[in-house]
């Protein structure tokens, strides 16, 4: 593109005429407000999200994701268990990873911070908004489940799944499936509550094993534990003593 002598722009041919078009139309605003709502502005956004998740946690360190219903009360015996395992991992030096609610999830957060460790919540946005706990010392904020996910498979070393509702199975099970096919490296899944998850797990051995949906070593990936000191060295082995 020229310039012409009086400092204007010179006359130009069609493919110019078109790419000033272009210009115009990134530079002017949109009279229809529903493009916030397309799909192509909807990619912009899950690009920021993934971009602000991976830059905060890029610098972390070793983590571990815990996960758990929020629904759990303080006086718990399975919220006394999460506060201890998120005391213990920040011990050893790695960050607590939650959802950022409340019940399991600020169990985890307050163990790790009264420990003086990074605890980490990933919220997400709902219909009944849930406030971040008074223990997360870094919150990251997110519209979308399938980003948030990544960032929990992304940064942790290890999932650990309390006693919880939906939510907790989607990401046990997700986590599971995500081995098995190989997408991502092998991590420890740890369950804790025997006798919450006891069924479940019978339920697999009896159906999907048994009937061939899954094979034998697929059982190996699941592990079963009560005890706080058993669930953080299955989840980060003797790394941290």
């Amino acid at each position: 593109m020229k310039l012409a002598r009086s400092g204007r722009l010179a006359a130009r041919g069609p493919a110019e005429a078109a790419i000033g078009h272009a210009d115009a139309s990134l530079l002017t605003r949109p009279s229809d407000p529903e493009f916030l709502h397309s799909d192509p502005w909807r990619v912009l956004r899950i690009l920021g999200e993934f971009v602000d998740g991976f830059d905060a946690l890029a610098r972390v360190g070793s983590a571990v994701s815990i996960f758990g219903s929020a629904r759990t009360a303080p006086d718990s015996p399975h919220y006394a268990l999460a506060q201890e395992v998120g005391g213990m991992l920040a011990e050893r030096g790695f960050a607590v990873i939650t959802g950022g609610g409340p019940g399991i999830m600020e169990a985890a957060n307050r163990g790790a911070a009264e420990k003086g460790g990074i605890s980490i919540g990933c919220t997400i946005e709902l219909p009944h908004e849930q406030a971040v706990n008074d223990y997360v010392n870094l919150a990251i904020a997110f519209r979308y489940f399938f980003v948030r996910k990544t960032m929990f498979v992304k940064y942790s070393e290890a999932y650990i799944c309390f006693p919880g509702g939906f939510g907790t199975l989607d990401e046990l099970f997700e986590s599971l499936t995500l081995i098995q096919t190989g997408k991502a490296l092998s991590f420890p899944v740890i369950l804790c509550g025997s006798s919450y998850w006891a069924g479940l797990v019978r339920w697999i051995q009896a159906r999907l094993l048994e009937d061939g949906y899954i094979g034998r070593g697929d059982m190996d990936l699941i592990q079963l534990s009560d005890s706080a000191e058993e669930i953080v060295r299955l989840a980060v082995g003797d790394r941290g003593t």
